[in-house]
Formats: C-alpha cells, structure tokens, sequence
C-alpha cells in the first residue's frame, strides 16, 4: 500500500468523513420522531409507515454492495455526489407523499440508496485506503462517534423543526441539508493512484467468493443481522413506545438524544479498544451488555428516570458494532475490496433492520402492544454474543497472492 502521507492527509479524511457521517446518520436517527405526526396527519397506520422504513433500510443493504463496488474502483467521491441528490430527493419526496405507495419509494427506497452512498460503508473504504493499519480502528471508532454526535445533534433538531414548521416542512429544511455532503465529497476525492485495479489482486468475484468460503465472515454477518434488528426497532418504535406508555413527548426527543450522545463515547472507546485487544470479545460483550440491557429496562417501572438509564447504557452499546465489524474484515480481507465486502456484512445487518422496524408496526398494530418484539430483541442478543466468539480475526492467507 503507498504511503498515507502521500495520499489524503489523516486530518482531512478524519474531518471530512466524520462530517459526512455526522449529517447521513443524524438525519436518519430522527427518523422515528415523524411516526406519530405523519400517520396522524395522513390517516395511515403505523405499519405502513413501518414498512417504508423497513423497505429503506433493506434498499440500504442491497445498494451498499453496489455503492462499496463503485467506491472501491473510482473512489468514494462520485458515490458520495449521488448519494447526497438521493438524499435531499427522498427527504422532499417523503414530505410531499400523497400515499402510501408514493411514500415507500421515496423515504424507503430513495433515501435507503441515498444512505448506502453517504455512511459507513463508503467512508471506510477512504479510511482503509488512506490511513495506516496501525490507526485503522482507532480512526473507524473517530468516524463511527461523529455519527453518533450526529444523533445527539440532529434528534433535538429535528424534533424542534417539527415542532416550529410542522412535518412537511421539517423535511424539506432536511433536504437542504443533506445537501451539504457535496462539498464535503470533493475533499475526499482521493488521488487516481489509490483507487481502481491496480491495487487489486483478487477480481471482485474471488473476492466475494473467498469471503463467503471464510467461516468467520458468514458469523460476522449473523451478528450485523442481530445489531441491526435491534437498533432500528428500538430508533423507530421506542418514541411510540414511550408515548403509548403517557410518558412526554420530549421524553422520546431526549431519550434519542442521549442514546447519540452515548454512542460517541461508545463506538470511540469500542474503535480503541480494538487496537488492543480481540476484537470478535469486544462484539460479543456488546451484544451481550444490550440484551442485559433490554431486559433490566423491561423490569423496572417504566419512568423518565428509567428511560434515561436505558438510553445511556444502549447508546454505549449502540453502534460500538460498527468500527470493531469493519475493522476485522479488513484485517481479514485487506483493503482493497473493503467497502464492497464491509456492504455485505451491512446488507446482513439491514435485513436485521428491515424485520425489526416491520416486526416492530406488525405485531404492535396486531396485538397492541411491543412485547413480543422486545423479547425476540433480547434473545437476539445472546445468540449474537455467541456467534462472535469463534470469529477468527487472523490475516487470510492466499497461496500465490500477496497480501492484499
């Protein structure tokens, strides 16, 4: 691999992807702050809404690949200028739905593309490229947090625009922001040399091939599958949850807000922890401490306090995921094909979404209550723990390829 220093300054890659991150995952976090206004304006029922967000999370997964593939070969610049048009086009198209099927294509599917272009996946690979293996966690921990702050920035935000503007007009003032990311996309425009083929000694097809061989990869994306059943349904239907239960309003608002100012803290102490040790213990621990987590906030009374608790303790378990995932794989596959491979584990995780955010609208409008979805969550948790054990993170070895 050339040199960093001769490439994009650590700085820039750090500052600019963090921005990124910030503004995709902020917008996306608050998404669950609109259940009630829109279904309430528009007649709908929760499922619906429901649907369409589990539809945008499941777009996200299967765009990821396909944004990964492309950011891999020409860089993340041109994925990132796509994403963020998506972006601002679904955030109007979700304001301006005139029903339900209008409103699956522009918040599910055109925003799940807009996110597979604008998070993880695609700043990664500029992380992997650019920086040293020696700072690669510490740095996907940085960017991971700055997401995370994002959550705790945006969610207040969000919920005060709704509050001044109304609903409609909240996400037209969202679609100007996203818009934002393109100038943010031309200072991670990295250089020709360290993007394309010439870095590659695998074609894309052996390199998926060899991941879907390797064992380790398979349970990683069965532990992604669990992380992303339980953060969507818990982002999306908590707010609902708290409010069925005649607790504020604001209580959800804060209640997210914490859970992003947490983050921060967890997925920087989860990206540095990494450096030092396992990393596949440091997953299982995380996936472990959320169903402890779930279940100790279903036996307390349900209060403020309670709620704030829980939101503290899940926020530094929230996306803590995500630089230990991403950081494994390419210590595993290199980094010539990251993005791409680091989308497939990621499609794992939103199908994971997709079931929980849907699961979520189905059983609750079914039996009028969450329930059943929280135990699943909890049970969930402890089989993720499980499957992370045995991931072995050592470097593959490929007979007549250098390392790649």
């Amino acid at each position: 691999m050339s040199s960093p220093t001769a490439n994009l300054s650590m700085r820039q890659v750090l500052i600019c992807g963090a921005m990124v991150v910030t503004l995709s995952m902020g917008i996306r976090h608050g998404f669950g702050l609109w259940l009630q206004p829109i279904t309430q304006d528009q007649g709908w029922t929760r499922q619906t809404f429901s649907l369409a967000i589990a539809i945008q999370n499941l777009a996200w997964g299967v765009a990821g690949v396909f944004a990964g593939m492309l950011a891999d070969k020409l860089g993340a610049f041109r994925v990132l200028l796509m994403g963020a048009v998506l972006y601002a086009a679904g955030l109007a198209g979700m304001a301006l739905s005139p029903t339900p099927l209008v409103f699956a294509l522009t918040a599910g599917v055109l925003i799940g593309m807009a996110q597979a272009g604008t998070t993880y996946a695609v700043v990664y690979g500029v992380i992997g490229r650019q920086l040293p293996a020696e700072r690669r966690s510490w740095a996907m921990g940085v960017t991971a947090a700055a997401g995370s702050f994002g959550q705790f920035f945006m969610v207040p935000v969000e919920g005060q625009l709704i509050l001044q503007l109304g609903w409609k007009s909240a996400l037209l003032a969202l679609a100007a922001l996203a818009l934002v990311i393109v100038p943010l996309a031309f200072l991670l425009r990295e250089p020709a040399h360290t993007t394309g083929a010439g870095r590659r000694e695998q074609t894309i097809a052996q390199a998926v091939a060899e991941a879907f061989r390797y064992p380790s990869f398979v349970l990683l994306m069965a532990g992604y599958f669990v992380c992303g059943f339980q953060v969507v349904f818990i982002g999306v239907h908590m707010p609902s949850y708290l409010k069925d239960h005649g607790l504020a309003p604001q209580v959800a608002s804060y209640a997210l807000a914490l859970i992003g100012l947490f983050n921060v803290i967890g997925t920087y102490t989860a990206g540095v922890l990494g450096q030092r040790f396992a990393k596949r213990k440091i997953l299982a621990a995380i996936y472990l401490g959320r169903a402890v987590a779930i279940s100790l906030f279903l036996l307390a009374p349900l209060t403020p306090t309670s709620v704030y608790v829980f939101s503290a303790v899940i926020g530094a378990l929230w996306l803590s995921t995500v630089p230990a995932t991403n950081a494994i794989i390419a210590q595993i596959f290199g980094v010539a094909h990251l993005s791409m491979l680091g989308g497939f584990v990621f499609l794992s995780h939103q199908v994971g979404s997709f079931l929980g955010v849907w699961l979520g609208g189905y059983l609750y409008d079914r039996t009028g209550s969450y329930d059943i979805v929280w135990y699943i969550a909890i049970a969930l948790g402890i089989f993720a723990a499980l499957v992370n054990l045995p991931v072995n993170e050592r470097a593959i070895e490929r007979r007549g390829l250098q390392p790649a």
